[in-house]
């Protein structure tokens, strides 16, 4: 007994896993939304149970705009990340990979918006974390930017530059194909 694997088997699989993680990161970005929310507005003191036991309590007591600053930029973070999955998600459900004509403009506008995300979360990661670094020297105790998921933007913007190529790669694949379509 012979076991295939089709394109369409791991198509399947990606959607499924492109699924969970979408979830997953709704669940972060709602949470970290409803507790900066819940921490400015009704209970200062839930600050003490952030999203992820993220301490940043003495950001909240050193300066509650500093906290704003720092949580919106978490809220910006996350909500980057559930669209460039929601973008995916579409991409696989939509069916618009066509692979009798692998370079079609679909496939061009979604990589080039993958890589806009990419280049926008690496940006914002980038400027939270030099936030942090700031309050660090303005007396501020952060334990870990890991915690804050503020860290590796070097490999988001890493990112952009790739998908930013490959999308000038099938630009120009779009262009082959179209005169190829032209001298048929």
């Amino acid at each position: 007994m012979e076991i295939r694997i089709t394109t369409s088997h791991i198509l399947k699989v990606l959607l499924l896993l492109t699924w969970i993680i979408f979830i997953g990161l709704c669940v972060e970005a709602g949470a970290i939304i409803v507790n900066t929310f819940i921490t400015l507005f009704i209970n200062p003191d839930a600050v003490k149970n952030f999203w992820e036991g993220a301490d940043i309590l003495a950001i909240y007591q050193l300066n509650t705009n500093h906290f704003t600053v720092l949580a919106f930029v978490m809220i910006i973070i996350a909500v980057l990340k559930a669209i460039m999955f929601y973008l995916i998600l579409k991409l696989l459900s939509e069916k618009k990979l066509d692979f009798t004509k692998p370079f079609n403009i679909h496939l061009k506008d979604f990589i080039l918006k993958l890589s806009y995300l990419s280049f926008g979360i690496g940006l914002f990661t980038h400027c939270g974390s030099e936030f942090c670094v700031w309050l660090t020297s303005q007396g501020a105790e952060i334990t870990s930017l890991g915690s804050l998921n503020l860290t590796g933007s070097d490999v988001w913007f890493f990112m952009a530059i790739i998908l930013l190529v490959i999308t000038q790669i099938i630009k120009k694949g779009i262009e082959i194909q179209s005169e190829n379509d032209l001298t048929i």
